[in-house]
């Protein structure tokens, strides 16, 4: 496996009392090492195999299953990638229970740490590890302690980070090096960020309720002498980095994500100490998801689109929406409306700071046609490449084509929002497979309605831009 193909990600974790309706949320990035990583929506049915196995087409692990296996929605790769890096990469969904999983965000242990517990090139890596959790579990917990077990059997090929939620609970997990890791319940009233590198920070073995870890962690640290602190047990500073690269590639993104949502908080870009929990100054809405998810150090020096930083600062640090951005979604879970219609996924294709996310519910049997057709080059009748065209046309022009894309971005979330409600309030007399093909319908209504849409807008763009062509000239009308 060639390990430099990690995905490069960025995370929320939103727990129930911090979201202004009670929901859960976990979100992230699914940010590729290429331009081009053709995204798919699907639905992987409920099944029931005897003997289950699932093999890794990257590092070749073969995993042993449970027999039942429940209904997920997916985001897999539509086609093989390079050499080394074919596997599926479901990525991100939620099964029928209303448990969602994201996997997964490219962390790294420090070489001490891996000196002593060093990655298994043949275990589980990320192509592998929402294909192998998700259709299996029942709650977040479970699916911690369910991810938990097999690493302790397989070994982790690669350093990673796994989002999981129900209705009650946000978790995050962090798998640094071969077989050690720890998972952190997000508290109900706070917020997290995590940006490619190791966050959870201090943990209370006294604490089960809120903090999950590997079977003798504290013991290896102890045998290897790998705690620089005199006291305590942050496992950020034990397993993690604090390197010029996380401080150029990873700390700006929780920073900027903190300040949005914590403007009162002074911290620095390049700190060592960000924290990974805050509580926000207000309620989190899912549009500040979005807005965190698409942004660019918007309003700061740092923005590569604005016009207030030199050279140098807007091109000194990592974004967190980017061209590479695959896919992003943000798996939402409410509190307050029929468990069928609970759980949303906002799914947003290519480079998130100019395309819309769009709510799907997953309550589902199919996905929209658009959204699960496989296309090897660039068509107007594939989602994914629909919105990689509308990106590069309004970045190509950004100046000109801004207001345009704004109002666009601005018309699509109020229709998202407007969708959620109206197809939760007409679909509440209804239950099981009934329900299940009503919301099946509606989103493919709704994809039909933002297709047509950045169709419309993408012809506006192709117009506006024949009028840029420097093989033109001021013409004299009578000519």
């Amino acid at each position: 496996m060639n390990n430099t193909h990690h995905q490069s990600c960025t995370t929320v974790l939103v727990g129930k009392k911090a979201s202004v309706d009670g929901s859960v949320m976990i979100a992230r990035n699914e940010d590729f090492h290429e331009a081009i990583s053709v995204k798919l929506f699907t639905v992987m049915p409920a099944s029931e195999v005897k003997n289950r196995t699932y093999t890794s087409k990257n590092t070749g692990v073969t995993v042993a299953l449970p027999e039942k296996a429940l209904r997920c929605t997916s985001t897999p790769q539509a086609f093989q990638l390079l050499k080394g890096d074919e596997g599926e990469y479901g990525e991100a969904g939620i099964n029928e229970k209303n448990i969602a999983v994201s996997s997964t965000e490219s962390v790294y242990g420090n070489p001490r740490v891996l000196a002593f517990d060093p990655l298994v090139p043949d275990g589980i890596g990320e192509d592998a590890i929402y294909n192998i959790v998700a259709p299996f579990i029942n709650s977040a917990r479970e699916g911690v302690a369910f991810l938990g077990k097999l690493i302790a059997q397989y070994g982790s090929a690669e350093g990673n980070g796994i989002l999981f939620a129900d209705a009650d609970e946000a978790w995050y997990m962090e798998i640094p090096c071969g077989h050690y890791w720890v998972a952190q319940r997000i508290p109900d009233n706070c917020y997290a960020v995590a940006p490619n590198q190791v966050c959870i920070e201090t943990i209370d073995f006294s604490n089960e309720r809120e903090f999950m870890w590997a079977d003798g962690i504290q013991a290896f640290v102890d045998t290897h002498k790998l705690n620089p602190d005199r006291e305590g047990f942050n496992f950020r500073h034990i397993f993690g980095t604090s390197t010029e690269k996380d401080r150029v590639y990873n700390t700006p993104r929780a920073w900027f994500a903190q300040k949005y949502l914590n403007p009162e908080i002074e911290q620095s870009p390049v700190s060592n100490d960000i924290p990974f929990i805050r509580k926000a100054s207000r309620l989190i809405s899912v549009e500040d998801v979005q807005y965190i998810l698409s942004s660019h150090y918007n309003e700061t020096i740092y923005d590569p689109l604005g016009k207030a930083g030199t050279d140098y600062e807007k091109t000194r640090f990592r974004g967190i929406s980017l061209s590479r951005t695959a896919e992003s979604h943000i798996l939402q879970l409410r509190s307050r409306v029929p468990k069928g219609m609970a759980a949303i996924q906002w799914l947003a294709f290519g480079t998130t700071a100019f395309t819309p996310y769009v709510p799907f519910f997953t309550n589902i049997n199919d996905t929209p046609k658009i959204y699960k057709k496989k296309t090897a080059t660039v068509s107007l009748e594939n989602a994914y490449w629909l919105f990689k065209i509308l990106g590069f046309l309004t970045e190509s022009r950004y100046p000109a084509f801004r207001d345009a894309n704004t109002t666009y971005l601005n018309e699509m979330q109020t229709y998202g929002f407007k969708r959620v409600h109206e197809v939760t309030e007409a679909g509440k007399a209804l239950t099981g497979e009934k329900l299940t093909e009503f919301l099946t319908a509606e989103n493919e209504r709704t994809a039909a309605y933002v297709i047509k849409k950045t169709k419309d807008l993408i012809a506006q763009l192709m117009l506006e831009s024949f009028n840029y062509s420097k093989l033109s000239f001021k013409m004299d009308k009578n000519l």
